[in-house]
Parts: C-alpha cells; sequence; structure tokens
C-alpha cells in the first residue's frame, strides 16, 4: 500500500520528456519518494485531491540567509554602505544562537507555505539552522559563513570550524540536510584561504556556496587589487567547477560567462535583492543561451522582505525581458525550471522533477482564485499570476509539511510571536550596546 496518493490534479513533472506540458495522472508516494506517475488507483494510507490544482515540483531556492527575517524590514531604502555598514552588521554582532534557530525556524515556516521545500543557507551559527531545519521538516544544504579578510589565524579558526559542521551535520535529519562550505565572497577572502576552502571541499567531496561579483563595488576592489575581475581570479586559483554555487553574479562579462559555462559553474539569480540594493541587473539570458546552469534564490529578507519563490521567478522573467527589450526571452516554463530542476540539480539533491525514483518534494497550487482566473495556460499563471499564497499543500520526503494550508509540522502562531518577541530583544541590544 502506498503511503500517499495525489489524485485529479494537473501534474507539472518538469520532466523534459513530457514537452513543457501539464497531464491528468495520479501522483504515487511511497517511502518518501515518487513511485510512479500515472493513472493507477493503488490504495494508499492518505488519499489527497489535487482537483482544480497543478502538482508540481515543491521551489528549491539556492541563495538565502535564512535568519535575516528577524531584519525584514529593519533597515530598507538605505545605500548599501549604510545599510551594511550602520545596520545589518552592527545587529549581527548581536545575534544569539538562539535568535538563529529562531529566525530560521519563522522562514522555514514561510517557505513551506508559499511552496518552497529545499533552500541553500549561508549565515553564521550552522546548527542553530540545521536544528531549526530538522525541526521543520524540510530538506536544506547548509553553509557556514566564512569571513577571512586576509587575516591567517582567523583563516584557520574559520575553516575549523566550517569543516566540523560538514562532519557533524551531513546526511542529518534522515538525509535531508546536506552541507557546504561557505567562503563569503572573493573580496572579503584572501586568495589564499580560498584555495584552501576548495582544497577541503574537493578533499571532502563537498560542494562550495560563495558570492560572486554583486556589486559593483567588488568589481572595482577586485580590479584594483588583483588587476582583474573576481571571475577571472578564481579561474586563476582553479577553483570553478560544477560544485560551486556562485550567488548573484551580476556583474560579468561575456568573458566571465564563458568561463561560467566552461567550468559548470552553478549559478543562483537573485533579482529581488540585486534591484532593492541597486546591485544591478545580472545578464541572466545571455547565461541561459550559454548553457549556465541557472537557478533562483531570494537572498535574506533585509535585502528582499520575503522568500516568495514565485515573485522571484516572475521579476526574474520580466526584468530581463525588459533589459533585453525582447518580451520572448526567459519564457514561463523557463524560470519554473530554473526555480525546481536547475535548483537541486545545483544542490546535488535528488528533486525538482516528479518522476519514479526521485525525492517525493512537490506542492499543489490552487488555481481556483480570482487572480488566476480564467485559465488560457496554467504555465504562464504559474509565473505572472500565482502567489506563495496559492500553494495549498506542501510535501517534503512523502511527508505532509502543509495540507489545506495549515502547517501540520509547525506552529505558525507561536513561531510568529516568538519571532516578534526574538527580533525586539535583538533591537534593544543593539540600542544598548550603541549608547
Amino acid at each position: 500500500m502506498a503511503d500517499i496518493v495525489i489524485k485529479n490534479g494537473l501534474v507539472l513533472t518538469m520532466n523534459p520528456l513530457d514537452n513543457q506540458k501539464l497531464i491528468k495522472s495520479n501522483v504515487i508516494i511511497e517511502d518518501g519518494l515518487i513511485k510512479e506517475i500515472s493513472s493507477s488507483n493503488d490504495s494508499a494510507n492518505q488519499v489527497i485531491d489535487a482537483s482544480g490544482c497543478v502538482v508540481m515540483p515543491g521551489l528549491v531556492n539556492t541563495h538565502t540567509h535564512a535568519a535575516m527575517t528577524l531584519l525584514r524590514g529593519y533597515a530598507d531604502d538605505l545605500s548599501l554602505k549604510s545599510w551594511l555598514e550602520n545596520n545589518m552588521w552592527p545587529v549581527e554582532a548581536q545575534m544569539s544562537s538562539d535568535d538563529i534557530y529562531t529566525g530560521t525556524l519563522l522562514a522555514c515556516a514561510e517557505m513551506i507555505k508559499s511552496g518552497t521545500t529545499s533552500f541553500a543557507d549561508m549565515y553564521f551559527e550552522p546548527d542553530s539552522i540545521a536544528k531549526a531545519v530538522e525541526k521543520s521538516g524540510m530538506r536544506a544544504s547548509i553553509s557556514y559563513g566564512m569571513i577571512e579578510l586576509g587575516d591567517t589565524e582567523k583563516g584557520k579558526i574559520e575553516l575549523k570550524k566550517g569543516k566540523k559542521f560538514v562532519d557533524e551535520w551531513t546526511g542529518k535529519a534522515g538525509g535531508r540536510i546536506n552541507t557546504m562550505y561557505g567562503p563569503h565572497a572573493p573580496n572579503t577572502c584572501s586568495k589564499d584561504f580560498l584555495v584552501k576552502v576548495k582544497n577541503q571541499a574537493r578533499k571532502d567531496g563537498k560542494k562550495i556556496h560563495i558570492h560572486v561579483l554583486e556589486t559593483e563595488a567588488e568589481l572595482n576592489e577586485m580590479k584594483e587589487k588583483y588587476g582583474k575581475c573576481s571571475i577571472n581570479m578564481l579561474e586563476d586559483i582553479d577553483f570553478f567547477d560544477k560544485d560551486i554555487l556562485a550567488a548573484h553574479c551580476v556583474w560579468l562579462s561575456q568573458g566571465d560567462i564563458e568561463i561560467l559555462n566552461e567550468k559548470n559553474v552553478n549559478v543562483s539569480h537573485n533579482p529581488t535583492s540585486n534591484m532593492k540594493l541597486a546591485s544591478g541587473t545580472s545578464p541572466v539570458y545571455d547565461m541561459w543561451r550559454k548553457g549556465v546552469n541557472l537557478s533562483i534564490g531570494t537572498d535574506g529578507c533585509a535585502s528582499n522582505n520575503n522568500l516568495d519563490m514565485f515573485k522571484e521567478m516572475k521579476l526574474a522573467s520580466l526584468l530581463q525581458k525588459v533589459t533585453n527589450n525582447d518580451p520572448t526571452v526567459l519564457k514561463a516554463y523557463d524560470v519554473i525550471k530554473m526555480a525546481t530542476s536547475n535548483g537541486a540539480s545545483s544542490m546535488d539533491i535528488k528533486s525538482g522533477i516528479l518522476k519514479e525514483g526521485f525525492n517525493a518534494d512537490l506542492i499543489l497550487v490552487d488555481m481556483n482564485k480570482l487572480h488566476l482566473t480564467p485559465i488560457y495556460d496554467p504555465i504562464s499563471h504559474l509565473v505572472y499570476s500565482a502567489n506563495g499564497s496559492d500553494v495549498k499543500t506542501t510535501i517534503v520526503n512523502g511527508k505532509v509539511l502543509m495540507d489545506n494550508y495549515r502547517l501540520t509540522n509547525l506552529d505558525e502562531k507561536l513561531i510568529m510571536q516568538e519571532a516578534s518577541n526574538t527580533s525586539q530583544d535583538l533591537i534593544d541590544r543593539v540600542k544598548s550596546v550603541a549608547q
């Protein structure tokens, strides 16, 4: 007997063999995996009626700092320098492991409710992040964000912390938690340190999550320091390969894109954050045409304000259309692919496609909404009309984490109250230190 059978829905598998079509079929789940997609009427412990819904892979958020939900709206509409130096860094200096846990749990609840089933996170206190993910039921690839600033001794400590986390948490939570190494960026980590991280990651068989060319300031700093941009410096030290997840990648030349494609680097596009901080517009369509594995991330809530991947998909598409002066580029199906199968591939998880043997990480999107009526093209609606709040059911690893809009594994009201209390206490601490 199967664990779950999902019936009566329109299934968007994201399997290339289905030729970008939705199919009327049942999804059968057993032992955390998709057993079958067919018209079979297998008996099951739980039957989910997906009438009026699109059944699709859960969304994969490939770059965020989940605990920054505690800083949602804290310092908006400021210059990047003021935002960082006068607001983000002082408050982050006061964040405890308990704060990180509370903020991450809030993020997990928000992501589950808006259709994200997996995410890649980089931040400090990674044990607290992992504990929140474990409790939530989500899937995540977590890295300890390492900043060494050319200090050799600090670098040793940072890498030791990163490795300790990798050793302790890889494969935990029944395999839902994976780990990466997380050197922050080429301008906050020295060349020597990046070489050491690369060597350690390859030795351990782990991926590396890093910010790359997010801002023009980074581009100019790297040119002044090394006489070349971040991409070329990283290429010189043999940093790039298929195990690199590079976030942002805004200030790229055509030559940079050639390198990323040749080295099979995974790129996480963060449109809202790039817009909000005026970092620039990433040449996503140029990368897409070259064949770079592009995915989508939200970045943290301090530079986005929410974790709704449906909004990110829409912005990702529209930004490329207006930038390229061509409404046909980066079509709806393309950005769904970025947010599902491409994201899963960049994190090395067997999700993002509804197919026999893949993880049962999927969502039901309720199409019976005013803003989704009439329906000419459900795939178009998922990108240009739908919101995260249209997700009715979220399943991760074969477990129902949200059923009919209600969280099953987490207490939503309690999480909101604890996050509100924690954020107020955090800001009070910051003010106390500043006095």
